[in-house]
C-alpha cells in the first residue's frame, strides 16, 4: 500500500473514531471533505472495505440495505441494538449468537461462515416522543421536543456523527 493510500486509510479511521454511532461512508466522506481532506468517495469506500477485510471495522445495514461503518473495539466482533429513530447504538451480548454460529458450521462442514444480527428499536429517548418526532405534514419551524440532534435527511441514521 501506498503512502498516499496509508494516510487516507488513517484519516478515514481517524474520522470513524469522533463517530460514536454508525455511519455511513457518504457521511463519512463529507465529514472528512468538512475537515479539509483532500479524498475522494471511491477512496473512502475503499479504505472502508479494507478495514471491513481484516477486521478492523463493524458494519450493519440500515432501513434501505445501505452499509453502516462503525470502528471495531479492541476486545473484538460484536452485535448491536440500533434505534430506529435515531440512530444511536449499543453493544449487545451476543454469545449465545456466536454459540449457535459456531455449532452450525460444525454441523454442516462449512467453513468460513459468516453471519449477521441485526436488532432494531426504539431507544428509551426516543420512545416518549417518537411519534411527536417525526416528520409531519405541518409546521417546519416547531422544534421536536427529542433532545437528539436530527439530520436533514429521515434516511441518516448516523445522526451522532454530524457534529
Amino acid at each position: 500500500m501506498g503512502g498516499r493510500t496509508t494516510q487516507q486509510r488513517r484519516a478515514v479511521t481517524r474520522a470513524l473514531v469522533d463517530c460514536q454511532d454508525f455511519v455511513s461512508a457518504q457521511k463519512l466522506y463529507a465529514l472528512l471533505v468538512a475537515g479539509d481532506h483532500a479524498i475522494g468517495l471511491t477512496t473512502v469506500y475503499r479504505a472502508l472495505h479494507e478495514l471491513e477485510a481484516d477486521g478492523s471495522v463493524d458494519v450493519v445495514r440500515d432501513d434501505t440495505g445501505g452499509r453502516l461503518y462503525r470502528l471495531r473495539p479492541a476486545d473484538g466482533h460484536r452485535h448491536y441494538l440500533m434505534c430506529r429513530d435515531c440512530g444511536r447504538s449499543r453493544p449487545v451480548d451476543s454469545e449465545a449468537v456466536e454459540e449457535w454460529a459456531s455449532r452450525i458450521t460444525a454441523d454442516t462442514g462449512f467453513t468460513a461462515v459468516e453471519h449477521t444480527v441485526e436488532l432494531t428499536g426504539i431507544c428509551t429517548d426516543c420512545l416518549p416522543c417518537a411519534d411527536v418526532c417525526r416528520p409531519s405534514s405541518g409546521d417546519e419551524g416547531d422544534e421536536p421536543p427529542c433532545h437528539w440532534d436530527r439530520a436533514p435527511d429521515p434516511r441518516d441514521r448516523a445522526r451522532s456523527c454530524a457534529g
